[in-house]
């Protein structure tokens, strides 16, 4: 009986659902830190492209990361309503700026497939796969590998 309720625990996993344009993808529940309106951004002049600049988070200087601009999506222009989904990757604290969160879900292993074949190149080593949910599919990611090694080093931040 022990041995079935381990079992269970593995086979799903919490997820942060959120949105970046039209699509929802989400984040281990784990990997998050917290959730925030984003406050007053200090951009950065010469950083990636990807980085929109600076915020201050209780004292603590957190570079924010457009993962529109990251993943190739058209941006969201209303920018009053954005949100930031505090993660630790490989070290460093990073604001993942987002349209919006949607909500909380615990997924069974069953209902993820691994990525699809036309996006298991480059793009692909940080998609942990496709869950399937009742308004439609969560793309599930992999925050440790959505930026390069180089990528990383050009992020400000300890």
């Amino acid at each position: 009986m022990l041995k079935d309720i381990q079992k269970k625990e593995t086979t799903s996993m919490q997820v942060v659902c959120f949105k970046i344009g039209e699509e929802e993808y989400g984040l281990e529940i784990l990997k998050v830190q917290e959730i925030l309106k984003l406050p007053k951004i200090t951009k950065l002049p010469k950083s990636a492209s990807f980085i929109i600049g600076i915020i201050d988070l209780r004292g603590q200087v957190i570079p924010v990361i457009n993962l529109s601009n990251k993943f190739g999506i058209r941006e969201n222009k209303e920018r009053e309503n954005l949100r930031a989904i505090v993660v630790d990757i490989q070290g460093k604290k990073v604001g993942l700026a987002i349209d919006s969160v949607s909500h909380v879900i615990r997924i069974d292993s069953k209902d993820i497939e691994p990525p699809p074949p036309i996006v298991r190149g480059i793009s692909g080593k940080y998609i942990v796969g496709i869950a399937k949910v009742e308004a439609g599919f969560v793309v599930i990611l992999d925050i440790d590998q959505i930026f390069s090694h180089e990528e990383l080093s050009t992020i400000p931040g300890k």
